[in-house]
């Protein structure tokens, strides 16, 4: 994460004293990227209603929270994955994606995936791309690209060590970059332009 102060870290500080206009302006910051991570969890018809129960608890339990915006972002982000593995429980059900989308995936060592995944993750072919990975490669990489979070932050929502989150981002990326290797021809010419050698540590 950037050294630099988060701009949202005073709004989080006013929603936390019960400032109604700056609660606004902080979920107006990290719906958008909740939504994209719990599509990939629970698919796009589920997605929304997961992000109610997510934000219907972070109301109720907001007197248990005390941190920045950071702290926030990961705090709520753990709602939602809980919320979303309830949700498949019930429903016995893994996310779905449409088949079509899925065409776009797979690509190897000579594009920086990373940023190609983090440029296009707004789309449903990104998102598609992604929720056809291993559950632990998907939510690495969202977490990381989406949310931006550092590998210790995403550690502690998933429940695992920052080297096995590591580890996981790096295999999905490097399973995204085969794909998108083997799919190529779908990319426009624009889209190859960004294209660039990866970091040989992956993220960090």
């Amino acid at each position: 994460m950037p050294d630099s102060a988060d701009p949202l870290d005073p709004l989080v500080e006013q929603m936390l004293a019960g400032d109604e206009a700056a609660l606004r302006v902080v979920y107006r910051d990290i719906q958008p990227r909740l939504l994209r991570y719990l599509t990939v969890l629970v698919g796009p018809d589920d997605a929304e209603d997961v992000a109610s129960e997510t934000w219907a608890q972070g109301f109720r339990d907001l007197d248990r929270f005390a941190g920045d915006a950071d702290g926030f972002r990961g705090w709520l982000t753990t709602i939602g994955r809980h919320r979303a593995l309830d949700h498949l429980r019930r429903r016995q059900r893994q996310p779905r994606v449409d088949s079509e989308l899925l065409e776009l995936l797979d690509r190897p060592a000579g594009i920086d995936v990373e940023s190609l995944v983090a440029d296009m993750i707004g789309t449903d072919a990104a998102l598609a791309m992604v929720a056809a990975l291993p559950r632990d490669q998907a939510e690495a990489i969202l977490l990381r690209t989406v949310f931006g979070f550092d590998a210790p932050t995403t550690a502690r929502i998933l429940g695992k060590r920052p080297g096995a989150v590591r580890s996981a981002t790096h295999r999905g990326l490097r399973a995204l970059a085969r794909r998108l290797e083997q799919g190529e021809e779908k990319f426009s010419d624009a889209s190859r332009d960004t294209f660039r050698a990866p970091d040989a540590e992956g993220m960090r």
